[in-house]
């Protein structure tokens, strides 16, 4: 199962978005068009369904009023649904969430909907609602009791990861003390410690060929533990003059080569859909290009969803990638529009001309302005 479909309405720079969305999407456009914001929404879900509940899952990112689209006028309601299924067109399930605000600032449920195969199971406000509103701070999605009917959704939702390595915090997990399954990457070599001998060192196998193809003289990957304090580490072994080679662990790795490894595992863990921000970050020209081909490539024996945010003309320079696989962000007065790239005429005219989808998507995404950046640091315009 994966996600087939998505609306947000007034959902942070989102007036109002509507998408199908394949076992692929590439959300492409500008700085601060809602490229991260866009996959929150699905963190979002994920938080309900993982136990954060409602007023801690809109509690973290601020509340209601910091998440409402600055857009949002006649119909402030904040609106997220989904499809879900295996195949465009016929979901398996649709989840819809509206929420408001009551006079204290405190998230509510204004409707909440489940259909099974298009039978509804699910709508509130119901009658028990009714008789009791303190029932609205909450969601049925968040609780075991009330979940019960739908909760193939439920389970769906938890399986939502997302990953954004941040090299610095796996060089000092100290900074992360508490945390677990930190998207950050926080605690990610507890993560790899946590995995039975058996699957750690399958994996790291597997990452360790891949590496060795991008990283040059990369000979070997293993976790050990220090045998003072029990802290893991990942040693990489180098080839060198000397015959043993030449040991570092991840203190000494460079921020591309802990990402790429990050990438690499992530796209082993789990069955559910994973999102991920700018792969490419650090990472050389060479290697970004063959990223989407890694994950179809990994997708053949793992058919898992990836939502991916990027900004690389070299990424999108795979020939496998699909028009209907990226999605265009363009930030407006009344917030970003996201359209599929085969719904956009220049870019299905330049393609079906032979030319590069990467140089027309990135020039559709480039901020318009951008050539005067040089003039405004020297106090010049070019008009």
């Amino acid at each position: 199962m994966r996600f087939l479909h998505i609306k947000l309405v007034n959902w942070r720079n989102f007036q109002e978005v509507e998408v199908p969305l394949q076992e692929r999407a590439f959300l492409v456009g500008p700085n601060a068009a809602g490229k991260s914001n866009f996959l929150d929404a699905f963190r979002f879900l994920s938080d309900l369904a993982s136990g954060l509940l409602l007023q801690g899952s809109v509690g973290k990112r601020g509340g209601i009023s910091t998440l409402r689209c600055y857009a949002a006028r006649r119909n402030p309601d904040i609106q997220i649904e989904i499809q879900l299924g295996d195949e465009i067109g016929s979901p398996d399930w649709e989840y819809r969430l509206h929420l408001s605000q009551d006079n204290v600032r405190r998230p509510l449920v204004k409707k909440e909907e489940v259909r099974s195969r298009g039978t509804v199971i699910l709508t509130r406000p119901d009658p028990d609602d009714q008789r009791d509103a303190q029932r609205l701070y909450q969601t049925h999605l968040e609780q075991v009791n009330a979940n019960q009917s739908f909760r193939e959704i439920q389970r769906f939702l938890t399986t939502v990861r997302y990953l954004h390595i941040v090299p610095h915090l796996v060089r000092e997990p100290e900074r992360s003390v508490g945390r677990i399954n930190d998207p950050f990457g926080g605690d990610f070599l507890e993560q790899i410690a946590r995995k039975s001998k058996r699957v750690r060192e399958s994996r790291l196998r597997r990452i360790h060929r891949a590496l060795s193809a991008a990283v040059p003289q990369f000979a070997e990957l293993k976790l050990d533990r220090d045998p003072d304090v029990g802290t893991p580490h990942l040693i990489a072994r180098y080839k060198h003059w000397r015959a043993q080679g030449a040991f570092q662990d991840e203190k000494q790795f460079s921020d591309g080569t802990l990402r790429l490894i990050g990438l690499l595992w992530a796209l082993l863990e789990g069955d559910g859909p994973l999102l991920l921000e700018e792969p490419e970050l650090s990472l050389h020209p060479g290697v970004v290009r063959y990223i989407p081909s890694m994950f179809a490539k990994l997708q053949s024996r793992n058919p898992r969803q990836i939502i991916v945010s990027t900004q690389s003309s070299e990424l999108l320079q795979d020939p496998g990638i699909g028009l209907d696989e990226v999605l265009l962000l363009r930030p407006g007065e009344e917030g970003t529009v996201v359209s599929l790239a085969s719904q956009n005429d220049t870019v299905s005219s330049v393609t079906g001309g032979d030319g590069n989808l990467a140089d027309a998507v990135m020039a559709l995404s480039s901020p318009p302005d951008a050539r005067e950046i040089l003039s405004l640091l020297n106090g010049q315009s070019s008009d």
